[in-house]
């Protein structure tokens, strides 16, 4: 890779010869089409077309993981051959865009008649062209300033039930998570703006619940609303948080778009907190869509603060190898010397049980680590299961098993009980 060019690493499947393919690839996604064009000249190709840098063959499997229509009714025999590809790309065919940049690495690649699979891996990026786009304005230490959480990860909750709370009943469940100690709180990606709690009620009502707290104890509690929304309303949606004193503000990354979010990181200073819903539906055929890499890569690019990952021995159905991977991204900067970590925030089915795994995992307390029921279903509250949690990481970074340290620490060993 060079200052000029940036690349990106495919895994691929196909009935064909695997170089042949790679280069219909660089061509698709650069100055080619399926043949040569009238003023496709030697000089414009030298300067626009992509380049295949490696294809390295893997084993070959005897069904096509994905339909191919194409393929099919040219009688294309198997087997299919797999091969992990890396093309570079000029960075002057893109320039600072990131729906381009995203349309270059993916796009119409997918839909390629010449394979049965095709995921985009990662992305490597010159830092000449990484400046050009947004930074993260808090990431980690930003965000730990502003809580006031120097060390230890940082424990945080989900309003529950996820939707169906008035703006008075949201602000009297903010109040308990804020006496219960929690150092972070978010909306529900499925609520937003609804007719029974409307930002415009909500915010208000929050907030002032959380500067009481803050009056009373000189703790900021970071609130993360859900602001998704068409991108002027999320303007105004952050000014409303902004001017009611909260530092965080949450979006649905898949659903908003690049381009809203990047108007947004420009028009607002506070945190954002980059929510991934949707993603499943990018990253769950090992044959289709993006890897975590990848996908952190581009939404960086447009400044997020926090990137959710999953959760160890979670709810969900990602494995817990890339829950790891993926917070390793988050905290990897993308290109040497650059400033543009951002916290991994692990949720979906936490409590004070995953925190041993978590930490062996990646043995890091950069994070923020989200507790919905393992916090609002403690058979002893809120703050018993707040408390539970911290223990549990104070026990892990000492050493201690749970069930040890939890002789000393009523909070965890109801916790072990209970769930």
């Amino acid at each position: 890779m060079t200052p000029q060019r940036f690349s990106a690493t495919f895994l691929i499947e196909t009935p064909l010869e695997p170089t042949r393919v790679a280069e219909v690839m660089a061509g698709e996604q650069s100055c080619g089409t399926f043949t040569r064009v009238h003023g496709e000249t030697d000089e414009l190709r030298e300067r626009a077309r992509a380049r295949v840098i490696r294809v390295d063959e893997l084993a070959s499997v005897q069904r096509p993981s994905l339909p191919n229509a194409l393929l099919e009714r040219k009688g294309t025999p198997g087997p299919w051959r797999r091969a992990r590809v890396t093309v570079d790309f000029p960075c002057a065919n893109v320039g600072a865009n990131l729906p381009t940049l995203a349309s270059t690495v993916s796009g119409n690649l997918y839909d390629l008649g010449e394979v049965t699979g095709l995921r985009l891996e990662s992305m490597q990026l010159p830092a000449s062209y990484r400046a050009q786009f947004d930074f993260p304005r808090h990431g980690v230490q930003g965000t730990r300033t502003l809580t006031g959480v120097a060390e230890g990860a940082l424990v945080g909750t989900i309003i529950k039930p996820n939707v169906g709370l008035s703006a008075r009943q949201t602000a009297e469940l903010v109040a308990r998570l804020c006496e219960a100690g929690v150092d972070f709180i978010k909306d529900d990606e499925v609520c937003a703006d609804p007719a029974h709690a409307p930002l415009a009620e909500r915010v208000p009502a929050v907030m002032a619940v959380v500067r009481q707290h803050q009056q009373r104890s000189g703790k900021h509690v970071m609130v993360a609303f859900n602001i998704s929304d068409e991108t002027d309303a999320m303007r105004r949606h952050a000014d409303l948080v902004q001017r009611e004193g909260g530092s965080c503000v949450m979006a649905s990354l898949n659903w908003c778009g690049y381009s809203a979010l990047q108007t947004l990181r420009r028009h607002t200073p506070l945190v954002i907190h980059g929510h991934r819903n949707g993603y499943g539906a990018l990253s769950r055929h090992p044959l289709l869509g993006m890897s975590f890499q990848a996908y952190q890569t581009l939404w960086r690019l447009a400044g997020v603060d926090h990137m959710h990952v999953h959760g160890l021995q979670g709810k969900f159905a990602q494995p817990d190898d890339e829950v790891v991977d993926s917070a390793r991204d988050c905290v990897a900067p993308l290109t040497d010397g650059a400033d543009d970590r951002v916290m991994p925030a692990f949720s979906s089915g936490q409590w004070a049980g995953t925190v041993p795994a978590t930490w062996q995992a990646i043995a890091s307390d950069d994070l923020l680590f989200m507790s919905g029921g393992g916090i609002l279903a403690h058979p002893d509250g809120a703050a018993a299961g707040v408390a539970s949690i911290r223990q549990a990481w104070l026990a892990t970074r000492e050493g201690t098993s749970l069930a040890d340290y939890a002789r000393q620490a009523p909070e965890l060993a109801r916790a072990l009980a209970f769930f």
